[in-house]
């Protein structure tokens, strides 16, 4: 069997969990999450914790029972806490701002790049060279992080585009005459 699922998901105070057949639903402080499980997986609820198994022995049931347990504890971390991923933005006269549900980006374009954010996701600039994108779906605020680093990832030779803040470019060295 898995050694994820096998470990239970503890349920923080302040968060609502109901389970309905395969569906389950979290509730707490940062908003609401939905999921409805494969049917090879069998969830139970029991005093603040929920066990995730598998209904088979297959090689598939195992792994989605995995999957399963690591989904669920996202959503819980996601609404008791929430994720936040944080974008650099390099280069000369590179800029972001955020104006309500939009981020406009100047990146060297001959036009502003207006991107929406989606709803459940916030994103904010604490200075015009920073994004930090805010959320309780761990997958969509990957996912906006990854599109908004889409519109200039950064190049090799001289590191300017938008970057994780965590991440490290590695340069090149520009062609000697």
């Amino acid at each position: 069997m898995s050694r994820i699922a096998s470990a239970p998901v503890s349920i923080p105070s302040g968060v609502e969990l109901n389970l309905e057949g395969q569906n389950i639903s979290v509730k707490g402080p940062n908003g609401n999450l939905q999921f409805a499980a494969h049917k090879l997986i069998r969830m139970e609820q029991e005093d603040g914790k929920v066990r995730v198994y598998s209904r088979q022995d297959s090689k598939e049931a195992v792994a989605l029972a995995g999957t399963t347990r690591a989904l669920v504890n996202n959503m819980v971390h996601g609404v008791a806490s929430g994720f936040e991923k944080r974008l650099e933005i390099a280069g000369v006269g590179y800029r972001g701002q955020a104006q309500g549900q939009k981020l406009n980006l100047t990146l060297g374009f001959s036009h502003p790049v207006v991107y929406c954010v989606p709803e459940g996701v916030t994103v904010e600039t604490p200075t015009q060279t920073q994004i930090v994108v805010k959320g309780a779906d761990k997958q969509q605020v990957g996912q906006v992080a990854s599109e908004i680093r889409a519109f200039r990832p950064p190049e090799p030779y001289k590191g300017k585009g938008i970057k994780y803040a965590d991440e490290h470019i590695i340069r090149k060295q520009a062609k000697k005459k």
